[in-house]
Order: C-alpha cells, then structure tokens, then sequence
C-alpha cells in the first residue's frame, strides 16, 4: 500500500485520529468449508449521493449464529474496516424480522439466533459511503461521476471459517452509462440489470475492488500477452483521460521492467484499477490482481504531477510480489478478523517503497534527475526526523495500526510510518552494500529474483519470516545481515541510514533553490516545506503550520503546529512573503518576525535565523563509483 496519498517524498503530513475496538481475544477459526454459497447484490445507482444499496443472503442451520464485518483490511495494516459506514441493517429468515445485537467487546460481529426451519438469513442494509476526510477506506470513494467499490465494506461473512472457505456469488447494479473494471470474471448474467461475477472465495472477493464511472478508458499495456495486464481509467472528466502516447509506453516498460526484476508474475491478469479525481481520496491499496489506485485529476496532464507522483502505481504493482504473493507470516491471517502483526512492514512496504522508486526510474516515468531529486527529498526528510533519538524504526513498524490514523502535528517528534521512506533508505543500503561485497557482480535484483522468482504463475501466499529474508541475501552476498538490520532497525541514533546513498556514489546537501521535484511536491501538497532552514511546514492557503521541527528554529521561538502565520516582517501572510523574509534575514541578519494566530489569541513571534532558505540536493563523491546510477538504469 502506498499510503496517505503516496508518501511524496516521504513526507505528507496527515491528519485524521481513530479508534478501534479490539477483540478480548483471538480465536483461530477451523480451515473447513463452509456450508452453502453466500450471495451478494449491491446497488450503486445512488452512489453519486455516497449511499451504496446492499442486500445478502447467507446460508445457515437453527441455533446461535455470528457474523463477521472484516475488520483488518489486507494492506491497510490496521483494524480500519470501516463499521460505522453500515446503516439500516434488517436481517429476516423466511420474511420474518430476526433480532440481532452488536457484540460487546468487538464491534465488528453481531450475534442472532435463527428460528428452526429457516435456512438462510436475508441481510438488508446501506453502505453511507464517506463524504470527506479518512484514510483509504474511511475516505471518500463515490462522486457523482465515478464510483470504487471495496467488497469489505459491504458485506459480513459467517464467522469462526477461514475466509478463502466461504464461498459467495457478487454481483453489482450501475447506473446505465457506467463502465466498470475489476479483477472479478463476470459470468456473463445480467439479471435485473445486476452484472453477475463468478463465485470465489470470500477473500478474492475481498482481494478485487472494482471501479465504474461515466468516463471510462482502458489500455492494454501488453500487448498480445497470454497474461494481460491493462490500465483501467475512471475520473470524473474526459479530459483527465487524455493519455500520451509517451506515458503509455512507460507504463507498458513498468510491466517489462518488473518482470525482468523478478523473473515471474504471480497473476492470472493484472488490472490498475486507476481513479483520476481531485474529490476522492488519494492512496493506493494492492491486491493480488490489481491495485485500488486513486489520485489527482491533472495526473496525466500536468507533468508536475506526473512527475510527483510517478512511483504510485510501480508501488502498488511491486505489492503483487512483495506483500501478496511473499508476505510476512504474522501478516497472513485466515480472515479479516484475526489481528496481524506489523513487524516485518519495513520489509513489505519499505523494500516495496524502495523497488517502485527504482522502477518509475527503469520505466522512464521519471528521469534520473528526477529520480535523485526524489530520493534527496525523503534522505532529508528523514534526517530531519529528530523522534529518531526516542522511538526506533522497528516501532513505527510495531505500532503501525495507530500510526498510520496518528495527527500530522508533531510527527517529526512523534513519527510516523517511517518504516516506508526510512525503509527504503536501508534497502538503498542493502542494494549498495551488495554491490560493493561482489564487486558489482551481484545486486538487490538477484535478491528478488530469488525471492520473487519462484512459483511462476502461482497466485498461492508463500509467507516469510525474518531469518528467511536473511538467509536469501546471504545466498546473493554471504554477510552478516541480521546483524545490518538490527542496527539499523533498532537504533536510536539522530542521524539516518544515509550509507546507501555514500556507497550509491552520492551524497545529501542543501542548496538555497529547491529542485524542479520539490517545487512540484510543494504545489501538489499545496505546502511550504521550510522544514530544513526555519522547521516549518505551513499550508501555503491560509498560514496554518502543519508541523514544526522539534528543536528547530521556529520550535525554540514558541511556534507550534495548528497556529496560523497571520503576517511576516509587518507584510500581510503569503508564500511568498514567507521566502522572501528567509532571504531578507541572511542579509540585514534580523530576526524574522511573524504575527501568528493561536486559536482566538495573538502574539508576535521573532526567529533569530539567519542561513537563508535550504533545500534538499544529491551530489556525486569524486571518485566514487556511482552505483545509483547502475541501479536506476532499465534493464
């Protein structure tokens, strides 16, 4: 997953707290079939209002029943199934209403007891879909041109059954101008205007979002493949539809790209189910057969954007082999409401991290130039990660199901899912350090070709464990790995894992222009990054500081996150005024002043900063092989 937006240059500061209701304890369910085929309709001509129709029919015997909403969403990391969205639930058995009562301790079962002599319960409810803020599924999905659908949100399944044991029938209702495209085979019915999809398993259910909309694309991106994989478009114009010839041959060269990484494919086809839209929320979630990808409009049309955002879908598409295909152990579990655990994240979503900025650059959809740009932006944003000297990589991987909900205010103090940028950072390293034990006669590549490589063609989960991950980089270069990442892992040093890039042949410094990359993460974020000269992140609208260094400049002058900048140097507030007063003070050397709101109070504020505006570079260390270069190239 490439969470809250894509983590552009692993810095998007979000804000959106939570709190999820934990079972007492977990029960394992029994791997065994469960009796009968459930069936799902759900109707989506009111999505344009954010109200998704559903109806169920769930087989069952007389006696005590429960069921199950799915609680933690693969690739969400957290118990984040979205519960609060259900409404109006009426449950019957032949006609007759069945009274049922939410579980006590965990919020996401209820329990009913089925009269004798009825054999199936007929569930009737709405899905009110969000209509604004949230993360991934708790985020906006329907605007009145497009609809995605994730099949956890509408549906319960009978509880104490491994979730591939449950078999269900979809199908879904569209308004009439609506194209759809998902990973689902439809079965060629279409009853009351319903498309029915072949039965699966509830977790394949589960594993194939769909997508629909008025304005619909679809391109192939391999050409007379026996496996296709295709670019699937909704968004809520024609014109955000608009692909260039250039962007499709570097998407078709990420699918050629990735498989000459891992030297296989773990699909029957593969689908970037792609929604283009300034009014839905914007992350990208994977699945074994395609990817939930959701982004702004101008995607396609403004380069910036593209640029910004080009290692979206090489992320999401990586997942199919890192996450789905391999996935830590305690990440695979027998259905949606048995916890996982998040310790090996900095594996599932850091090498993942790492791999799609590595094939946005393989692919063209970046120029090194811009892919050094990028990785420059998140080496600075972690080495201005003082939370570093308290709370250790591996933590923010421990408690990730609170972190990724966790407010932006104070995150560089307080952390975040560090375990993405910073992660990515540690397999720069390990791509690097391999390089230089085998005298670049081996790579990260051979890594994942071993790893990845193998069952080709097989969708079936291998999971792993941490000595597994050592013991295959060790086959590629003999090393002391588990030593390499504990250090790493479980350090509380200030300073970050930079050694990658020194034996990449680079190194990080700061000039006083920002790259072409920063300036269009600025405008995409709609921000002013001033975190690496004043330590202020200020939204570039109204002067609000979404975060400030800890221990920085602007921290040790009172400012805090949540104040508004109101005026700077007596001039009314404005991006621009904000860069000028850092340019001014490094020549008259005068405090900056600012005239910040604090909820309904005021105060004057100066900053005695005087090193002018400082923005993140790459530069090459003379004489050093430049190894980044290697890595960045197509193969």
């Amino acid at each position: 997953m490439s969470k809250n937006l894509f983590l552009v240059a692993a810095a998007l500061l979000t804000a959106a707290p939570a709190a999820f209701a934990q079972p007492a304890a977990a029960t394992l369910p029994l791997d065994h079939p469960y009796p009968g085929e459930l069936v799902l309709q759900v109707d989506l001509r009111a999505a344009p209002r954010k109200v998704f129709y559903v109806r169920e029919t769930i087989p069952v015997s007389a006696g005590d029943v429960t069921l199950d909403y799915p609680q933690w969403i693969p690739g969400e990391h957290s118990p984040s199934g979205p519960v609060e969205g259900v409404a109006g639930l009426k449950i019957t058995g032949n006609g007759a209403p069945i009274r049922w009562r939410r579980d006590r301790l965990d919020m996401f079962k209820i329990h009913l007891t089925v009269p004798q002599g009825v054999s199936q319960l007929r569930l009737e409810f709405q899905f009110l879909s969000p209509t604004g803020g949230g993360e991934f599924g708790q985020s906006v999905s329907a605007t009145p041109k497009l609809v995605a659908l994730e099949w956890n949100q509408v549906a319960f399944y009978p509880d104490g059954f491994w979730s591939r044991d449950v078999h269900i029938a979809p199908s879904v209702l569209l308004p009439s101008d609506w194209q759809y495209a998902t990973a689902l085979e439809a079965n060629g019915s279409v009853a009351d205007g319903a498309i029915g999809f072949k039965t699966v398993g509830f977790n394949t259910l589960v594993d194939s979002p769909l997508i629909a909309g008025v304005h619909f694309r679809r391109i192939d991106l391999d050409p007379g493949a026996k496996v296709p994989v295709h670019l699937d478009l909704v968004a809520d114009a024609e014109r955000d539809l608009k692909v260039s010839d250039q962007q499709i041959a570097e998407h078709r060269a990420l699918v050629q790209q990735a498989y000459k990484l891992f030297g296989s494919h773990h699909y029957d086809h593969y689908d970037f189910l792609f929604v283009l839209s300034d009014n839905t929320g914007h992350f990208g979630l994977e699945h074994h057969q395609s990817s939930d990808d959701r982004i702004f409009a101008d995607f396609f049309t403004d380069p910036s954007t593209y640029m910004t955002a080009a290692s979206l879908l090489p992320h999401e598409y990586t997942h199919s082999w890192n996450g789905k295909f391999r996935r830590p152990a305690d990440l695979w579990t027998p259905n949606f409401n048995v916890p996982m655990k998040d310790d090996l994240l900095w594996v599932y979503e850091g090498l993942t991290n790492y791999w799609g900025d590595v094939l946005a650059a393989r692919s063209g959809m970046r120029t090194p130039q811009q892919a050094r740009d990028a990785l420059a932006a998140t080496a600075a944003a972690m080495q201005y990660r003082p939370g570093r000297t308290w709370r250790p990589l591996q933590d923010t991987a421990d408690e990730a199901q609170i972190l990724y909900y966790a407010p932006g205010a104070w995150a560089n103090w307080r952390r975040q899912v560090d375990f993405y940028p910073e992660g990515e950072l540690i397999w720069l390293d390990v791509d690097t350090k391999i390089r230089e034990l085998t005298h670049d006669r081996r790579s990260l590549d051979d890594f994942a070709k071993r790893f990845y490589g193998i069952d080709d063609g097989s969708y079936v989960t291998r999971t792993y464990r941490f000595d597994d991950v050592v013991a295959a980089l060790d086959a590629v270069a003999p090393y002391d790995w588990a030593k390499f990442f504990r250090r790493r892992l479980d350090s509380t040093s200030a300073a970050a894992p930079l050694d990658g890039l020194r034996h990449g042949g680079w190194q990080l410094t700061f000039t006083d222009q920002p790259s072409e990359f920063f300036k269009a993460s600025e405008k995409l974020r709609k921000d002013i990054n001033l975190f690496y000269s004043l330590g202020i992140d200020v939204d570039a609208k109204d002067g609000e500081l979404r975060d400030v260094l800890w221990g920085g400049p602007a921290f040790a002058a009172g400012l805090a996150p949540g104040m508004h900048i109101v005026a700077v140097d007596e001039e009314s507030f404005t991006p621009e005024a904000v860069k000028q007063a850092l340019v001014d003070a490094r020549h008259d050397r005068k405090p900056i002043r600012f005239l910040v709101k604090n909820l309904d109070y005021y105060r004057s504020v100066e900053v005695p900063y005087y090193d002018g505006p400082r923005y993140p570079h790459l530069e090459r260390l003379a004489g050093a092989p430049d190894r980044l270069g290697a890595i960045l190239r197509a193969h």
